[in-house]
């Protein structure tokens, strides 16, 4: 199925399903069509990241912030995403990605996506995201000094007694540290 398909029954779904906390794990249901598929005939390992892409905006929507983030002019980027596999997704195998955010920092939020099918993780992602303003919202607004959100003001704009709250696990640290190497020494 087209992506843009998929995305406009999530923009339109999304509305009419229960509301969750962005610290909620959830699940999306999805299965694995045609145009997923690589020479090899599994899912394409590109397609896992398209895929979290929708199930990502789904628990904006359903938190309450996808709204209030385009109110303010704020968009996500990614600023980094690492997977690992274990199992192939076959043609029109069903799956579930549950989703998870798994915190924050001051510049990043990280969450975790769990491709699952019949009981069995396929694949574990984890993504990195900055949230930007754009130049007249950050004018209108107040929010996003420099163009940046901070993943504080991004949390209170649903709930005004947000907590600054670092939620960071050992494997994100890891992965923070190995990043910066990585780019320090290919500077």
């Amino acid at each position: 199925m087209n992506l843009y398909i998929r995305l406009f029954f999530v923009l339109l779904l999304s509305r009419f399903k229960s509301t969750v906390s962005v610290f909620d794990e959830f699940s999306t249901q999805h299965r694995v069509w045609p145009n997923d598929l690589d020479v090899l005939g599994h899912m394409n390992n590109g397609r896992y990241f398209t895929i979290t892409d929708l199930a990502r905006i789904e628990m904006l929507i359903r938190a309450g912030l996808w709204r209030e983030m385009r109110k303010h002019g704020i968009y996500p980027v990614m600023a980094g995403e690492t997977i690992q596999f274990r199992r192939s997704l076959m043609p029109f195998q069903k799956y579930s990605i549950i989703t998870h955010t798994l915190g924050w920092d001051e510049k990043f939020i990280y969450v975790e996506h769990r491709f699952v099918s019949r009981g069995e993780t396929y694949a574990l992602a984890i993504v990195r995201t900055r949230m930007l303003c754009s130049h007249s919202a950050r004018n209108s607004s107040g929010i996003g000094g420099a163009g940046r959100v901070s993943p504080q003001e991004l949390m209170q704009l649903v709930d005004e007694n947000a907590v600054s709250e670092t939620r960071m696990n050992e494997v994100l640290e890891r992965w923070n540290s190995s990043t910066t190497l990585h780019w320090n020494d290919n500077a």
